[in-house]
């Protein structure tokens, strides 16, 4: 069976999508599912946050884009229990150069996913796939919507939360349309949510009456520990799991397998 597909995509920094991918991945694999995490951010936050070394990155999501490695090849195995990870270099920054006159050039992650089931974790295949996404509606981005199966939106609570979330959600739309019509939301998590701080809830009840039902019930704590966890390569679940961040994270995975059980009885 093929695994599931996500994409974790906001053209704004700072948001906690790096910090979902590394936690929702390792919550995920602590309730027995098999997670390859994709980096596609130039900036290799994700691989650094589990730990994995620039030394040890000799194959990474460049190769996978440009068709010069297979996902089996590129994939590393991490210090965490059923998670692998393929790896970003900062060569990634060139690769819209690179592939920009290719007719394909937005199907090069797609394409690279279809030799998926080489890979195994644990004698097993993937069973969750979850790419990390650059800052921005490039072409690194398009190339993970059209791939995906889903689309899950870390948003802050912060002031112009909503004014970002609109351009996403065209670009999503035009996504569907033109190139992934199984494209759709999973959810939008709300991050970086302080209780003491008036405006956090303002935002949080604004987006659920924009969004409804799409955004996910667990919000995302602003939490010391998530934000210390990367700095020892690991995620916070393995760095402190009574942390309020981890807990926060365990329950996003139990909403997010529900969701995924729900469309796919759908």
């Amino acid at each position: 069976m093929a695994p599931r597909i996500l994409t974790l995509a906001n053209q704004k920094g700072g948001v906690g999508k790096t910090t979902t991918a590394i936690n929702l991945a390792t919550a995920l694999a602590a309730v027995g599912e098999r997670v390859l995490i994709i980096d596609l951010d130039p900036q290799g936050n994700a691989s650094t946050g589990l730990g994995i070394s620039r030394h040890d990155r000799e194959i990474s999501a460049y190769d996978l884009l440009l068709g010069e490695a297979r996902v089996a090849q590129a994939a590393v195995m991490t210090s965490v229990p059923n998670v692998a990870i393929v790896p970003s270099t900062m060569d990634l920054l060139g690769v819209e150069l690179t592939i920009a006159n290719q007719a394909d050039r937005a199907f090069k992650l797609r394409n690279a996913f279809k030799a998926i089931n080489e890979l195994t974790i644990n004698e097993k295949p993937v069973s969750y796939v979850l790419i990390d996404c650059p800052p921005s509606l490039n072409l690194l981005t398009v190339n993970s919507l059209v791939a995906a199966d889903a689309v899950l939106v870390p948003l802050q609570c912060e002031f112009f939360a909503l004014e970002g979330l609109s351009q996403l959600l065209q670009t999503i739309e035009q996504i569907r349309s033109t190139l992934n019509p199984r494209l759709s939301i999973q959810g939008v998590v709300m991050t970086m949510f302080d209780k003491r701080n008036s405006l956090s809830e303002q935002v949080l009840q604004d987006v659920r009456n924009e969004m409804g039902d799409l955004v996910y019930e667990t919000v995302i704590p602003r939490n010391v520990r998530l934000a210390e966890a990367p700095s020892y390569g690991k995620p916070a679940l393995l760095y402190d799991l009574k942390s309020a961040g981890s807990q926060a994270y365990l329950r996003l995975a139990t909403e997010v397998i529900r969701r995924e059980r729900q469309l796919a009885a759908a």
